[in-house]
């Protein structure tokens, strides 16, 4: 049986929002932030407005989102292109839902991605429409997150 192979993923986050006293109360500091890795451009992060943040910066609860977003699409792309499927456009336009509790805390519920494929050639629609659950199955992020995620895929060739 072979081993599995092991990746190190390294990110540096800094914050940015001290105004002078830290945190000396609730509403004396920003949520920004940078968030960076080796080699990569800066994320400009905050929290969501809805917790004091800045709505012009990412928030973690959208880069989770989008992380969903790209495993899904870069595995579809994969399984496209080792199994005949000429793919020439993609959009999705994700949505999570995430529940505060009483405690504070919060937790999603659920993430719906709605992948809109364009591939080059009609015979190629049904195999395309397929390959969306085996992408599923094998994003690492929908794998590693402990609530459903659902595709809600349509598949067009060009007019």
């Amino acid at each position: 049986m072979p081993s599995a192979r092991q990746h190190i993923y390294r990110t540096e986050l800094v914050w940015t929002g001290n105004l002078g006293t830290g945190t000396d109360s609730y509403r004396s500091y920003r949520r920004t932030h940078e968030v960076t890795a080796p080699g990569t451009p800066v994320i400009a992060g905050s929290s969501d407005p809805h917790f004091r943040g800045d709505a012009d910066r990412w928030n973690p609860e959208q880069m989770l989102l989008a992380a969903l977003s790209q495993c899904h699409m870069l595995a579809y792309l994969h399984l496209c292109a080792v199994n005949g499927v000429v793919v020439t456009g993609y959009t999705d336009r994700a949505e999570g839902t995430m529940t505060e509790t009483a405690d504070g805390g919060g937790h999603f519920t659920e993430a719906v991605l709605r992948p809109e494929v364009e591939v080059a050639a009609p015979d190629m629609v049904e195999k395309a429409r397929s390959l969306h659950s085996r992408a599923h199955e094998l994003c690492f992020i929908a794998r590693s997150v402990n609530f459903p995620v659902r595709h809600i895929p349509s598949v067009t060739t060009p007019a």
